[in-house]
Protein backbone atom coordinates (compact mmCIF):
# COMPACT_ATOMS: atom_id res chain seq x y z
CA UNK A 1 0.00 0.00 0.00
CA UNK A 2 1.11 3.56 -0.72
CA UNK A 3 -0.72 4.84 2.37
CA UNK A 4 -2.60 3.26 5.26
CA UNK A 5 -4.85 6.25 5.96
CA UNK A 6 -7.23 7.41 3.24
CA UNK A 7 -8.40 11.05 3.40
CA UNK A 8 -12.07 11.84 2.83
CA UNK A 9 -13.98 15.08 2.45
CA UNK A 10 -17.02 16.39 4.33
CA UNK A 11 -19.97 16.02 1.94
CA UNK A 12 -22.68 18.64 2.46
CA UNK A 13 -26.25 18.61 1.15
CA UNK A 14 -29.13 21.04 1.01
CA UNK A 15 -32.02 19.30 2.74
CA UNK A 16 -35.40 19.70 4.33
CA UNK A 17 -35.94 19.09 8.03
CA UNK A 18 -37.55 15.70 7.49
CA UNK A 19 -38.48 13.09 4.92
CA UNK A 20 -41.64 13.76 2.93
CA UNK A 21 -42.92 10.25 3.57
CA UNK A 22 -44.65 9.48 6.85
CA UNK A 23 -44.10 8.03 9.40
CA UNK A 24 -40.43 9.09 9.29
CA UNK A 25 -39.47 11.45 12.10
CA UNK A 26 -37.17 14.44 11.53
CA UNK A 27 -33.55 13.31 11.31
CA UNK A 28 -30.87 14.61 13.64
CA UNK A 29 -29.27 16.83 10.99
CA UNK A 30 -32.28 19.09 10.57
CA UNK A 31 -32.93 21.58 7.81
CA UNK A 32 -30.02 22.86 5.71
CA UNK A 33 -31.12 25.48 3.18
CA UNK A 34 -29.52 28.74 4.29
CA UNK A 35 -25.86 29.76 4.38
CA UNK A 36 -25.88 29.54 8.17
CA UNK A 37 -27.41 26.06 8.15
CA UNK A 38 -24.88 24.78 5.60
CA UNK A 39 -22.01 26.17 7.67
CA UNK A 40 -23.50 24.49 10.76
CA UNK A 41 -23.75 21.18 8.88
CA UNK A 42 -20.08 21.48 7.88
CA UNK A 43 -19.02 22.32 11.42
CA UNK A 44 -20.83 19.31 12.83
CA UNK A 45 -19.19 17.00 10.27
CA UNK A 46 -15.73 18.43 10.88
CA UNK A 47 -16.09 18.20 14.66
CA UNK A 48 -17.36 14.62 14.45
CA UNK A 49 -15.01 13.23 11.80
CA UNK A 50 -12.09 15.63 11.48
CA UNK A 51 -12.50 16.28 7.76
CA UNK A 52 -9.93 18.64 6.24
CA UNK A 53 -11.81 19.52 3.04
CA UNK A 54 -15.43 20.28 2.14
CA UNK A 55 -17.69 19.44 -0.80
CA UNK A 56 -21.14 20.96 -1.39
CA UNK A 57 -23.68 19.13 -3.52
CA UNK A 58 -25.36 21.79 -5.62
CA UNK A 59 -27.65 22.13 -8.64
CA UNK A 60 -30.76 22.07 -6.44
CA UNK A 61 -31.37 25.71 -5.46
CA UNK A 62 -30.66 28.96 -7.26
CA UNK A 63 -27.00 28.95 -8.39
CA UNK A 64 -26.26 32.34 -6.84
CA UNK A 65 -27.45 31.08 -3.46
CA UNK A 66 -25.35 27.94 -3.72
CA UNK A 67 -22.28 30.02 -4.57
CA UNK A 68 -23.02 32.27 -1.59
CA UNK A 69 -22.92 29.14 0.58
CA UNK A 70 -19.43 28.36 -0.77
CA UNK A 71 -18.43 31.92 0.14
CA UNK A 72 -19.83 31.39 3.65
CA UNK A 73 -17.90 28.13 3.99
CA UNK A 74 -14.69 29.83 2.90
CA UNK A 75 -15.18 32.49 5.55
CA UNK A 76 -16.06 29.96 8.27
CA UNK A 77 -13.27 27.50 7.41
CA UNK A 78 -10.32 29.47 6.04
CA UNK A 79 -7.72 27.31 4.34
CA UNK A 80 -10.06 24.35 3.78
CA UNK A 81 -10.14 23.10 0.17
CA UNK A 82 -13.67 23.60 -1.21
CA UNK A 83 -15.54 21.91 -4.05
CA UNK A 84 -18.99 22.41 -5.51
CA UNK A 85 -20.87 19.77 -7.52
CA UNK A 86 -24.00 20.92 -9.40
CA UNK A 87 -24.46 17.45 -11.01
CA UNK A 88 -24.56 18.92 -14.52
CA UNK A 89 -27.58 21.05 -13.63
CA UNK A 90 -26.09 24.37 -14.78
CA UNK A 91 -25.96 25.51 -18.37
CA UNK A 92 -22.62 26.48 -19.86
CA UNK A 93 -23.40 30.18 -19.50
CA UNK A 94 -24.56 29.75 -15.89
CA UNK A 95 -21.42 27.74 -15.14
CA UNK A 96 -19.24 30.51 -16.58
CA UNK A 97 -21.13 33.16 -14.62
CA UNK A 98 -20.81 31.20 -11.37
CA UNK A 99 -17.11 30.63 -12.08
CA UNK A 100 -16.64 34.39 -12.25
CA UNK A 101 -18.32 34.73 -8.84
CA UNK A 102 -16.31 31.88 -7.34
CA UNK A 103 -12.94 33.09 -8.58
CA UNK A 104 -10.20 31.05 -6.91
CA UNK A 105 -12.40 29.83 -4.03
CA UNK A 106 -12.52 26.26 -5.35
CA UNK A 107 -10.06 23.40 -5.23
CA UNK A 108 -11.96 22.09 -8.26
CA UNK A 109 -15.28 22.64 -10.03
CA UNK A 110 -17.13 19.32 -10.33
CA UNK A 111 -19.57 18.55 -13.15
CA UNK A 112 -21.17 21.99 -13.33
CA UNK A 113 -22.42 21.55 -16.91
CA UNK A 114 -23.41 18.50 -18.98
CA UNK A 115 -21.28 16.74 -21.56
CA UNK A 116 -17.67 16.57 -22.65
CA UNK A 117 -18.11 19.44 -25.12
CA UNK A 118 -19.67 21.70 -22.49
CA UNK A 119 -16.95 20.92 -19.96
CA UNK A 120 -14.26 21.52 -22.58
CA UNK A 121 -15.65 24.93 -23.45
CA UNK A 122 -16.03 25.82 -19.77
CA UNK A 123 -12.39 25.01 -19.07
CA UNK A 124 -11.30 26.93 -22.15
CA UNK A 125 -13.22 30.03 -21.05
CA UNK A 126 -12.48 29.96 -17.31
CA UNK A 127 -9.24 28.02 -16.84
CA UNK A 128 -10.66 26.42 -13.68
CA UNK A 129 -9.74 22.79 -12.91
CA UNK A 130 -12.79 20.66 -13.67
CA UNK A 131 -13.55 17.29 -12.07
CA UNK A 132 -16.05 14.64 -13.10
CA UNK A 133 -17.69 11.37 -12.34
CA UNK A 134 -20.44 12.03 -14.90
CA UNK A 135 -18.82 12.74 -18.28
CA UNK A 136 -15.90 10.28 -18.00
CA UNK A 137 -17.36 6.91 -17.05
CA UNK A 138 -15.43 4.56 -19.35
CA UNK A 139 -12.18 4.52 -21.29
CA UNK A 140 -13.76 5.69 -24.55
CA UNK A 141 -15.09 8.80 -22.79
CA UNK A 142 -11.65 9.17 -21.21
CA UNK A 143 -10.07 9.21 -24.68
CA UNK A 144 -12.50 11.86 -25.91
CA UNK A 145 -12.04 13.92 -22.75
CA UNK A 146 -8.26 14.02 -23.21
CA UNK A 147 -8.69 15.07 -26.85
CA UNK A 148 -11.06 17.89 -25.85
CA UNK A 149 -9.29 18.83 -22.58
CA UNK A 150 -12.69 18.48 -20.89
CA UNK A 151 -11.60 17.54 -17.36
CA UNK A 152 -8.49 17.79 -15.25
CA UNK A 153 -9.52 15.48 -12.38
CA UNK A 154 -11.27 12.11 -12.74
CA UNK A 155 -13.32 10.81 -9.82
CA UNK A 156 -12.96 7.05 -10.03
CA UNK A 157 -15.60 4.64 -8.74
CA UNK A 158 -14.84 0.95 -8.32
CA UNK A 159 -18.53 0.11 -8.81
CA UNK A 160 -18.68 1.68 -12.28
CA UNK A 161 -15.14 1.13 -13.58
CA UNK A 162 -15.12 -2.66 -13.30
CA UNK A 163 -13.75 -3.23 -9.82
CA UNK A 164 -10.51 -2.58 -7.97
CA UNK A 165 -8.05 -3.60 -10.71
CA UNK A 166 -9.72 -1.50 -13.40
CA UNK A 167 -9.82 1.47 -11.02
CA UNK A 168 -6.07 1.06 -10.53
CA UNK A 169 -5.68 0.98 -14.32
CA UNK A 170 -7.70 4.19 -14.62
CA UNK A 171 -5.40 5.89 -12.12
CA UNK A 172 -2.34 4.82 -14.13
CA UNK A 173 -3.82 6.22 -17.33
CA UNK A 174 -4.65 9.47 -15.53
CA UNK A 175 -1.02 9.67 -14.44
CA UNK A 176 0.12 9.16 -18.04
CA UNK A 177 -1.98 12.10 -19.23
CA UNK A 178 -1.27 14.33 -16.24
CA UNK A 179 -4.80 14.21 -14.81
CA UNK A 180 -5.63 14.31 -11.11
CA UNK A 181 -7.39 11.42 -9.37
CA UNK A 182 -9.91 11.19 -6.57
CA UNK A 183 -12.85 8.88 -5.87
CA UNK A 184 -16.59 9.33 -6.27
CA UNK A 185 -19.10 8.17 -3.68
CA UNK A 186 -22.67 7.08 -3.83
CA UNK A 187 -24.47 5.90 -0.71
CA UNK A 188 -22.36 3.06 0.66
CA UNK A 189 -22.02 0.83 3.68
CA UNK A 190 -18.82 -0.34 5.33
CA UNK A 191 -17.97 -3.08 2.82
CA UNK A 192 -18.07 -0.74 -0.15
CA UNK A 193 -16.33 2.04 1.78
CA UNK A 194 -13.48 -0.27 2.81
CA UNK A 195 -13.12 -1.59 -0.75
CA UNK A 196 -12.89 2.03 -1.88
CA UNK A 197 -10.29 2.73 0.80
CA UNK A 198 -8.22 -0.30 -0.25
CA UNK A 199 -8.01 0.75 -3.88
CA UNK A 200 -7.29 4.35 -2.83
CA UNK A 201 -4.48 3.04 -0.63
CA UNK A 202 -2.85 1.46 -3.69
CA UNK A 203 -3.02 4.49 -6.01
CA UNK A 204 0.18 6.59 -5.88
CA UNK A 205 -1.41 9.59 -7.61
CA UNK A 206 -4.48 9.99 -5.38
CA UNK A 207 -4.29 13.79 -5.42
CA UNK A 208 -7.45 14.78 -3.55
CA UNK A 209 -9.48 13.62 -0.55
CA UNK A 210 -12.17 11.15 -1.61
CA UNK A 211 -15.93 11.66 -1.45
CA UNK A 212 -18.05 9.76 1.05
CA UNK A 213 -21.73 9.69 2.05
CA UNK A 214 -20.88 7.51 5.05
CA UNK A 215 -21.67 10.09 7.78
CA UNK A 216 -25.24 10.18 6.45
CA UNK A 217 -25.77 6.46 7.12
CA UNK A 218 -27.52 5.71 10.40
CA UNK A 219 -25.69 3.33 12.78
CA UNK A 220 -28.46 0.73 12.55
CA UNK A 221 -28.02 0.53 8.77
CA UNK A 222 -24.53 -1.04 8.89
CA UNK A 223 -24.01 -4.73 8.04
CA UNK A 224 -20.50 -5.32 9.39
CA UNK A 225 -19.59 -6.59 12.84
CA UNK A 226 -18.64 -3.85 15.26
CA UNK A 227 -20.87 -1.24 13.65
CA UNK A 228 -19.84 1.69 11.50
CA UNK A 229 -16.23 2.17 10.49
CA UNK A 230 -14.49 5.02 12.30
CA UNK A 231 -13.44 8.13 10.39
CA UNK A 232 -10.71 9.83 12.43
CA UNK A 233 -8.95 13.05 11.40
CA UNK A 234 -10.89 12.80 8.15
CA UNK A 235 -9.37 9.41 7.31
CA UNK A 236 -10.34 5.74 7.09
CA UNK A 237 -7.50 3.46 8.22
CA UNK A 238 -6.51 0.27 6.43
CA UNK A 239 -5.97 -2.72 8.73
CA UNK A 240 -3.53 -5.63 8.33
CA UNK A 241 -6.38 -8.16 8.51
CA UNK A 242 -6.96 -10.46 5.49
CA UNK A 243 -9.15 -9.26 2.63
CA UNK A 244 -11.04 -6.10 3.47
CA UNK A 245 -10.55 -6.81 7.16
CA UNK A 246 -14.30 -6.92 7.83
CA UNK A 247 -16.85 -9.52 8.94
CA UNK A 248 -20.52 -9.55 8.06
CA UNK A 249 -23.14 -9.12 10.77
CA UNK A 250 -25.68 -11.59 9.43
CA UNK A 251 -28.44 -10.43 11.76
CA UNK A 252 -28.09 -6.88 10.45
CA UNK A 253 -27.88 -8.14 6.88
CA UNK A 254 -31.10 -10.08 7.39
CA UNK A 255 -32.80 -7.02 8.85
CA UNK A 256 -31.90 -4.87 5.86
CA UNK A 257 -32.88 -7.66 3.47
CA UNK A 258 -36.32 -7.76 5.10
CA UNK A 259 -36.51 -3.98 4.78
CA UNK A 260 -35.71 -4.21 1.07
CA UNK A 261 -38.47 -6.73 0.49
CA UNK A 262 -41.03 -4.76 2.50
CA UNK A 263 -40.33 -1.26 1.17
CA UNK A 264 -41.64 -2.00 -2.33
CA UNK A 265 -39.06 0.19 -4.11
CA UNK A 266 -37.25 -1.65 -6.89
CA UNK A 267 -36.13 1.20 -9.11
CA UNK A 268 -34.81 4.67 -8.32
CA UNK A 269 -37.29 7.36 -9.36
CA UNK A 270 -36.06 10.85 -8.49
CA UNK A 271 -38.98 12.55 -10.26
CA UNK A 272 -41.57 10.70 -8.19
CA UNK A 273 -39.65 11.51 -5.00
CA UNK A 274 -39.34 15.22 -5.83
CA UNK A 275 -43.04 15.47 -6.68
CA UNK A 276 -43.84 14.58 -3.07
CA UNK A 277 -42.38 17.98 -2.17
CA UNK A 278 -43.32 19.89 -5.33
CA UNK A 279 -46.16 18.24 -7.28
CA UNK A 280 -45.41 20.17 -10.49
CA UNK A 281 -41.68 19.32 -10.47
CA UNK A 282 -40.23 18.05 -13.76
CA UNK A 283 -36.83 16.63 -14.60
CA UNK A 284 -35.01 19.23 -16.70
CA UNK A 285 -31.25 19.29 -17.30
CA UNK A 286 -29.59 21.69 -17.20
CA UNK A 287 -32.08 23.23 -14.76
CA UNK A 288 -30.42 26.65 -14.43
Amino acid sequence: AIRDQIPFSAYLFFKYAQHADTPYAPDSWGEALSEEQIVAQARRMIEAYGFKSIKLKAGALQPEHEVSCIKALKKAFPGYPLRIDPNGNWSLETSIRMAELLGDDLQYYEDPTPGLDGMSELHKRTGLPLATNMVVTDFDEFRRSVALDSVQIVLADHHYWGGLRDTQALAKVCDTFGLGVSMHSNSHLGISLMAMAHVAASVPNLDYACDTHYPWQEPDEEVIKGGKLPIVDGCVSITRAPGLGLELDYDQLGKLNDQYHSCGIRQRDDVKQMQKYKPDWKAVKPRY
